[in-house]
């Protein structure tokens, strides 16, 4: 009997990935169907379905499920799920496509999956904005009522996303075909959930953490996990190896970094770094929740949340994703609610004064005498080439770092944060 938290939803790990004869039976018969085009973001919901990570879901949701999940943070039968995931097509792609029928789904030229089409709807700019307001809207400066669309329209890449969508949306179950370049590109990073559940049931542990990373891992991350290390039987570093915004470090540099930093830094028997398939959301304190849900599928029953996850400019507050977990609805229904539960921490820093690393819960100095570490501030200070304070990363981790930057001959605008400077610092 496993002494791991059971994958979210209460039907054990839906896998929608075809093995085998079944796969090539599949494939063969995708080549007589019409063919739909599908955005990276979807391409990587699809590789999360094909293998688990995504339970229970088994395809792409219903505008009942869309509008439940946005209004009430649950799926139209009343299971918790956060954030919509919703396959969009381009009209000209499901012009003839009528429910019932069943499509090809490709991303440039790969065969990904098949879907029977159960429904076929179109989101309004009206019901997109809706969407964004109920998603992405948080606490901070730039979510304030009189200028959130406009600022966000410019500046949140996760509210461009869903505006830009394509005009028609299908749901409907899938059959996974494919999981892309990730188990050749990332071998022995890219893991599943059934082979993470093992991994941890190996190692004896029941009490597990995660780590969300799309940042190469700073002072602040480490000691992040380092807490985690100490209060639960051990830590999965899983870093997003799908698509982010440009001007955000490539997965595979990040992946080198985090090696680094475990052969050093680490008791390994304590600590297994993975990456999983995804791209950014950029949706703050839902995509914490977003975290959890899915983490749970991989085995995971305690989330790290540090300040401002999965945050983007200042539209969230500093920890509205820590306070967004009391505010969820818990359901009744065997399988239904969230498990996967916060491990909330505090603002943490290097402080002169302590001679180590601190935060606001144990240090009682002032903040002239911290180093404020942030992934924003980190990449800033790298682009422009400027010196990294002391303490703020392990010198073998900003050498990969300087020799990523100095090899980009394009670079982009990093915008900070206004706490970045530790202003907001209490």
């Amino acid at each position: 009997m496993s002494k791991l938290v059971a994958p979210h939803g209460g039907k054990g790990l839906v896998c929608c990935l075809l093995h085998g004869s079944e796969l090539e039976a599949e494939k063969t018969k995708a080549a007589g169907m019409k063919k739909v085009e599908i955005s990276a973001r979807v391409k990587g919901d699809l590789i999360m379905m094909g293998i688990g990570g995504f339970s229970p879901l088994n395809g792409f949701m219903t505008k009942a499920d869309w509008k439940s999940v946005c209004e009430n943070f649950t799926l139209a039968d009343g299971t918790f799920w956060p954030v919509p995931v919703c396959l969009d097509a381009a009209k000209a792609d499901a012009d003839g496509i009528k429910v019932g029928d069943e499509v090809a789904l490709v991303r440039n030229g790969e065969l990904m999956a098949t879907m029977k089409v159960t429904e076929k709807y179109e989101l309004s700019e009206v019901e997109k904005k809706w969407e964004c307001e109920k998603v992405f809207k948080g606490e901070g400066a730039d979510s304030a009522d009189d200028k959130f669309m406009k600022v966000a329209l410019e500046d949140h890449p996760g509210v461009q996303m869903v505006m830009n969508q394509k005009e028609i949306i299908l749901a409907g179950p899938v059959k996974v075909l494919s999981q892309g370049e990730y188990p050749a590109k990332y071998k022995g990073v890219y893991l599943t959930p059934a082979e993470t559940r093992a991994m941890f049931e190996e190692r004896g542990w029941a009490n597990v953490a995660a780590l969300q990373l799309r940042n190469p891992m700073h002072r602040s991350h480490e000691y992040l996990c380092k807490i985690a290390v100490e209060v639960c039987d051990g830590v999965i570093i899983h870093s997003l190896i799908g698509n982010l915004k440009p001007g955000d470090i490539p997965a595979e540099v990040r992946v080198k970094a985090i090696d680094c930093l475990v052969e050093k830094y680490f008791v390994k028997d304590n600590v297994i770094q993975a990456g999983y398939p995804l791209d950014m959301r950029y949706a703050g304190p839902r995509e914490a929740l977003l975290h959890a849900t899915f983490r749970q599928n991989y085995g995971v029953n305690r989330m790290i949340i540090g300040r401002d996850h999965a945050g983007v400019g200042d539209f969230y507050g500093l920890f509205e994703a820590q306070t967004i977990f009391d505010k969820i609805p818990k359901p009744a229904a065997a399988g239904k609610a969230l498990l996967c539960e916060p491990l909330k921490i505090d603002w943490t820093f290097y402080c002169f004064k302590c001679d180590g690393m601190a935060s606001l819960r144990t240090c009682p100095h002032s903040k002239e005498d911290r180093v404020v570490l942030s992934g924003t501030k980190l990449r800033k200070m790298l682009s422009d080439g400027s010196a990294i304070p002391d303490h703020f990363g392990r010198e073998e981790v900003l050498v990969i770092l300087r020799e990523y930057y100095q090899g980009l001959t394009e670079k982009v605008e990093v915008k900070m944060q206004s706490f970045a400077s530790g202003e907001k610092m209490k």
